[in-house]
């Protein structure tokens, strides 16, 4: 079962010590959650306006540095936001360098996002339900065996924590789900990315992952049975998870920011290790 490793950073652009270093490493690429409790997001007086506005519909708000913020309405003021959510990005990008210097020169920035919907108690399909447990793939955007790493930091301004639940190692979810997959379809996947579904080909891997996420979510035996475990991720905290192997899901929670990085298989310590790696071992076939 995954579990946090606590480092006790307190500053984004300070270097971890070797130490901190090798041990955020090989947790993250075991498939654990690494844990910086003292390490908080501060906001600038304006953008506190933020988190009291009303949120609308959108469960995530998105920025990306080409098409800026995405998904906002009128609820927000769109500049404010996307000065807000560039600045996390670069915080991560800081905290990254410093303690996890072998990633730094080959991580490739993704989408952010602020989070200002409480989760408990959301309306939403089984498909978009993060409360149940599930592992990361991106449907419109194919990471094509890339690993998906987030940093999160919960920017509540009342103390709420946001509620996480931790499950499965990657291998067994892989074990449980994989058999009933089915097999991808190339003539689909070049479809979907000539009608533009899809930014760009998926490839097998993305293909198997997608059926992952969606079998875990539909099986309420599973959800129900599988071991797992909670953690209050409090106010003022940050974490860094490869979402695409920890199996996780959101309880409860109200205004967190989010950056995604993509890392190259080839570029972690043992990439061995990777979901495109065990996927492939379970398969016997190449999936990129």
């Amino acid at each position: 079962m995954s579990k946090l490793i606590d480092i006790p950073l307190s500053q984004w652009n300070a270097s971890g010590s070797a130490a901190q270093q090798a041990v955020a490493l090989q947790a993250l690429e075991d498939g654990q959650v690494v844990l910086l409790p003292r390490l908080g997001f501060s906001l600038q007086q304006e953008e506190h306006a933020l988190l009291n506005g009303a949120a609308g519909s959108a469960k995530n708000i998105s920025w990306e540095p080409a098409r800026g913020v995405r998904g906002h309405g009128t609820a927000y003021d769109g500049a404010l936001l996307a000065a807000l959510m560039q600045r996390y990005a670069r915080h991560t990008a800081h905290l990254l360098a410093g303690l996890l210097p072998g990633y730094a020169p080959h991580l490739q920035q993704g989408k952010g996002s602020f989070r200002p919907v409480e989760i408990a108690g959301r309306v939403t399909s089984w498909r978009k339900d993060d409360t149940r447990l599930h592992v990361d793939s991106f449907p419109s955007s194919p990471t094509q065996g890339r690993r998906i790493l987030r940093v999160f930091t919960n920017i509540h301004p009342r103390g709420a924590p946001r509620v996480w639940k931790l499950g499965a190692p990657f291998d067994q979810v892989a074990q449980r789900f994989l058999p009933a997959a089915k097999r991808p379809r190339p003539v689909l996947a070049a479809l979907l990315q000539w009608l533009h579904v899809t930014k760009s080909r998926r490839t097998p891997y993305d293909h198997y992952m997608l059926q992952l996420h969606d079998a875990m979510k539909a099986d309420l035996g599973y959800q129900a049975q599988v071991e797992q475990h909670t953690h209050a991720f409090a106010p003022g905290q940050t974490w860094i998870v490869f979402s695409d192997a920890v199996s996780h899901a959101a309880l409860r929670g109200q205004h967190a920011l989010e950056q995604t990085w993509l890392l190259p298989v080839r570029a972690m310590a043992a990439p061995g290790k990777s979901p495109l790696a065990i996927l492939e071992r379970q398969l016997k076939r190449p999936l990129t």
